[in-house]
């Protein structure tokens, strides 16, 4: 048991932990200190279902849908693309100050934006539903497996709420426009780079 909660912990506390566009997102919205918890929840709940999909298996999953991973890839390269362009047009207006203090984006719309950054993300795909999947097969026991199951989604909540409630600690440093413009391009040029990752990765 403690073997395998041990490795579902390490195993998926170490795929999650490079920045990538969700974590950009999640520290985003952390900084900002807006629906943290649910951002939080949606994000460590969605990584959960993946999780347990990759451990039941990832060649079940393709054989049902063959053409996922093209599919996915094109329509999350698009919204990251447009994302990011968002990103470099709120650094070149010097708005990210002024949304920080003003109206807030809602709670709908913040729990959609967190759904459609884990699940149009072909690299979560890849880490969850396979390596993850990949790791738990070296368990053969369905108690084992399940107790790795709960390390990995362990992990995740984790990562997640100590992402976004850790963020506010950079928060006092972001009082200017000029450090907004810095963050939002910085996640502008992540969420593009992601994007053209994704493009060559199908075009290869």
């Amino acid at each position: 048991m403690i073997a395998a909660v041990t490795t579902g912990f390490f195993t998926s506390f170490a795929l999650i932990l490079a920045i990538g566009s969700q974590n950009a997102f999640v520290l985003r919205q952390g900084i900002l200190q807006r629906h943290v918890f649910a951002i939080c929840l949606t994000c460590a709940l969605s990584d959960a279902v993946l999780i347990s999909l990759g451990v039941i298996g990832f060649s079940a999953v393709m054989a049902v849908f063959p053409g996922l991973p093209v599919i996915m890839g094109l329509a999350g390269a698009s919204f990251l693309f447009i994302y990011g362009g968002l990103r470099f047009w709120a650094a070149w207006r010097g708005d990210g100050h002024l949304a920080s203090t003003g109206s807030a984006q809602s709670l709908r719309a913040a729990i959609l934006t967190s759904l459609l950054f884990t699940w149009l993300n072909p690299h979560v795909y890849l880490d969850t539903l396979g390596l993850i999947g990949a790791v738990s097969t070296g368990f053969d026991s369905r108690i084992d497996k399940l107790w790795f199951t709960i390390g990995a989604v362990f992990a995740s909540f984790i990562f997640f709420f100590s992402l976004g409630y850790g963020a506010k600690f950079i928060s006092p440093f972001m009082n200017s426009s000029r450090s907004w413009r810095i963050l939002d391009s910085a996640v502008g040029v992540i969420m593009w780079l992601l994007a053209a990752s994704l493009i060559l990765g199908i075009a290869a």
